[in-house]
C-alpha cells in the first residue's frame, strides 16, 4: 500500500488488526516518507530505524501471537527532551550533544509498552520558547510554507504528522509547547491535566506546569494516543490509575455542546487580525448550530508578570548546576529567564504563587458557569523563521520572547487540560487553531466536544507535501 502514510493512526491500527499490514510494513513506509520529506523540513533529524524494526517484528509476532496492544505497533515520534533507549537525546542544547539515553524514560516506557514504535526524536527549540530551532539540529521548517516557523517547542512532531512522517507525535507542555505547533501546521494536541501521563524526570517532581501529552492529525487519534498515554506510575506521583472509559470512546461520540465561552483576546492581548476574524467565524457557525455562545473570559491582566516568576525559579533550579560549566551555551533569552530565578525576591514568588492560585480559582468559577472557554492557540499567524521569537503584534510591543505566547502559558498556570485543533486558514492558506479549557481531569469532555467541531467545519486532514517558498 504506497499511500500507508495518507492513512490516519486508527486506520492503521485497523489494518493491522485485520492482518492486512504489519507495523514492519508501516516502518517501512515512514522510512520512505522520512526520506522524501525531510530535506524540505528537518521535523526529525535523529533517526532510529533499525531500532524501530526490531520493535516492530516484536509487535507483529505478539499480535500473530493472540496479544493486542492499545496501538499494535503503529510508528511514532519522540520529542528530542526525553529518553528513549540507546537513541540520542540532545535536548535541542549543544550541552547534551552526544547523549545517549541508556534507557526510555517513564513516558516513552509506557507509550512503547502499549505498542507505540519510535522512529526517531523530533526537533524541537533551545531549552524554551516557541520556535523550533537549536545549535545541534538547526530550524525545523513549516510544511504549509516553509519560509515560516511551525512554532514550538514541540515543533518537530507537528511538522511530521503534517507531512505524514508518522501516524502519531509525542510533546511536552510549559508555555504551549503542544499547542502552538499544532496551531501552526493543521494538526492537533493535548495539554492534560498535570497526573494523567507520567512524566519524565524532572528537577522538581512537584511541579504541575510541565506535562507530557499527544499529538495527532485528528481528534480520534489524539484520543488514541492518550489512551496510550496515561496511567498510573510510581515514579510520578501525582499519576492515578484510570477509573473511567477510554478516551477514544468519548472521541468516536462526539457531543455538541450546550454553551461555549468565547475569546478572541481574553480581553487584554494582542491577536494578529485574520486570527480574530477565524474566531469571529467560529463563533458565528457554533451559533448557527444551535450553541448559546457568551463572548467572555476569566481576568487574566497581570498573569504574565506571575508566569515569568515561576518561569525563572523553574529554570533556575533546573540549570543552575550547568551555569559554571556551559555558561556560554544557554541562549540569551533563556540565561535571562535563569537570572530572574536567581535574582528575584522571595517576595515575588509569594506573590506569583498567589496569582496562580487567584487564576485558578477565578478560571474553575468560570467553568462552572460556562462549561468549556474557546480562545486562540496562538497570537499571530507562523511567521519567517530567521525571527526567533516577534516583537510586536498588531503595533502592540513584546516585552520578551515570552510575550507573544501569553494566550497559552496562562492557562499554563492553572494545571487545567487544554485541547488544540484547527479551526480553518488565513487567506494566504495559513493554519489557525484554537484552544479549549475545561476543568481537571475532564479530558473526556474535551474530545466529545473538539471531536463534534472537527466533524462540523470538516477541514482537510490527510498529510501534505511541503510547500516551498513562492
Amino acid at each position: 500500500m504506497s499511500d500507508l502514510f495518507r492513512r490516519d493512526a486508527l486506520a492503521v491500527r485497523d489494518l493491522l488488526n485485520a492482518g492486512e499490514v504489519t507495523s514492519v510494513d508501516l516502518v517501512h513506509a515512514a522510512s520512505a516518507r522520512l526520506a522524501a520529506v525531510e530535506p524540505e523540513v528537518n521535523a526529525v533529524p535523529t533517526l532510529c530505524l533499525e531500532r524501530a524494526l526490531e520493535q516492530a517484528r516484536a509487535a507483529d509476532e505478539a499480535r500473530r501471537a493472540g496479544s493486542h496492544s492499545l496501538l499494535g505497533g503503529i510508528p511514532i515520534v519522540v520529542k528530542d527532551n526525553n529518553d528513549v533507549a540507546g537513541v540520542r537525546n540532545t535536548g535541542g542544547t549543544s550541552i547534551f550533544r552526544n547523549r545517549i539515553s541508556e534507557s526510555s524514560d517513564r513516558t516513552v516506557a509506557l507509550m512503547e509498552a502499549n505498542g507505540a514504535v519510535v522512529l526517531g526524536k523530533s526537533n524541537l527549540s533551545e531549552l524554551g520558547g516557541a520556535q523550533t530551532t537549536n545549535s545541534v539540529h538547526g530550524a525545523t521548517r513549516n510544511p504549509y510554507d516553509t519560509r515560516l516557523t511551525c512554532g514550538g517547542s514541540s515543533g518537530g512532531s507537528a511538522v511530521a504528522l503534517a507531512t505524514g512522517e508518522a501516524w502519531l507525535a509525542h510533546g511536552n507542555d510549559y508555555g504551549g509547547s503542544l499547542r502552538i505547533p499544532a496551531a501552526f501546521c493543521n494538526v492537533t494536541g493535548l495539554r492534560p491535566t498535570p497526573g494523567r501521563v507520567p512524566r519524565k524526570r524532572l528537577s522538581d517532581p512537584f511541579d504541575t506546569i510541565f506535562v507530557e501529552g499527544p499529538m495527532a492529525r485528528n481528534v480520534a487519534d489524539l484520543a488514541l494516543f492518550f489512551d496510550a498515554m496515561t496511567g498510573f506510575d510510581q515514579g510520578d506521583f501525582l499519576t492515578a490509575a484510570q477509573g473511567e472509559p477510554c478516551f477514544l470512546d468519548a472521541a468516536l461520540n462526539p457531543t455538541r455542546p450546550a454553551r461555549l465561552a468565547i475569546s478572541a483576546d481574553l480581553g487584554v492581548l494582542a491577536v494578529a487580525a485574520p486570527i480574530r476574524e477565524a474566531i469571529e467565524g467560529f463563533a458565528a457557525t457554533m451559533a448557527q448550530a444551535g450553541v448559546a455562545v457568551r463572548r467572555e473570559a476569566p481576568a487574566v491582566g497581570g498573569a504574565m508578570e506571575a508566569f515569568r516568576t515561576l518561569r525563572g525559579e523553574s529554570f533556575f533550579a533546573t540549570w543552575e548546576p550547568l551555569l559554571e560549566t556551559h555558561r556560554a551555551q544557554f541562549p540569551e533569552p533563556v540565561m535571562a529567564d535563569i537570572l530572574r530565578g536567581r535574582d528575584q525576591p522571595g517576595r515575588a514568588i509569594v506573590a506569583a504563587n498567589r496569582y496562580r492560585s487567584d487564576l485558578y480559582r477565578r478560571a474553575v468559577d468560570f467553568l462552572d458557569g460556562n462549561d468549556f472557554l474557546v480562545c486562540p492557540a496562538t497570537q499571530a499567524l507562523p511567521f519567517p523563521i530567521e525571527t526567533l521569537f516577534l516583537t510586536e503584534i498588531e503595533g502592540q510591543a513584546m516585552q520578551d520572547y515570552l510575550d507573544w505566547i501569553a494566550i497559552t502559558a496562562i492557562w499554563s498556570m492553572t494545571g487545567l487540560p487544554t485541547i488544540s485543533i484547527p479551526i480553518g486558514f488565513s487567506q494566504t492558506g495559513l493554519p489557525i487553531g484554537i484552544q479549549i479549557l475545561s476543568h481537571g481531569g475532564r479530558e473526556a469532555d474535551l474530545f466529545r466536544l473538539a471531536a463534534w467541531i472537527e466533524r462540523e467545519l470538516a477541514l482537510p486532514k490527510a498529510p501534505i507535501d511541503p510547500r516551498p517558498a513562492a
